[in-house]
């Protein structure tokens, strides 16, 4: 009985086959056709995930500045920046009902998505504070994924 299962492996075995050269060269230029269509796409995101995550944390910095304000009845000056939502002010207007560990989940000042600090300045131009993300390349002003993020013109 054990001999006949061997048989039967053994010719099945024969019988079976793997891929041939030309179909493996068929599976590879689909996948690189693939790859060509979809990789362009793919790496346009990045820069755009990168936009939208300078946007987000504007709109978290805004929602701290505001619990800020509501505790302390201003702003942090320009002179004291966004560093007064994580560490207590010992210049300006000492607020007087900071609150213990900070109005920032993270205790520390984010850096925006390229790695610089956001520009913060109070009374702002165009609000009581303007937030600006200089994008991309770090510069006031540009294109594209260089152009400024600012807290007055979210979209």
């Amino acid at each position: 009985m054990a001999t006949n299962a061997l048989k039967n492996t053994a010719r099945a075995l024969r019988g079976a086959s793997g891929f041939t050269l030309i179909e493996l060269l068929v599976v590879i230029a689909i996948l690189g056709i693939l790859a060509a269509i979809i990789a362009p796409k793919v790496i346009g995101r990045a820069d755009e995930a990168k936009v939208t995550e300078a946007k987000v944390q504007i709109r978290n910095l805004e929602t701290a500045l505001k619990m800020y304000k509501l505790d302390n009845g201003a702003y942090p000056s320009t002179e004291q920046g966004i560093a007064a939502l994580v560490e207590k002010p010992a210049t300006g207007i000492v607020p007087k009902n900071w609150r213990q560990g900070g109005y920032l989940e993270k205790k520390k000042v984010p850096t925006d998505p390229w790695g610089n600090q956001f520009v913060y300045v109070s009374p702002g131009l165009n609000d009581d504070y303007d937030i600006i993300s200089y994008g991309a390349d770090g510069a006031k002003g540009g294109e594209k994924f260089d152009a400024d993020i600012e807290s007055w013109d979210l979209d």
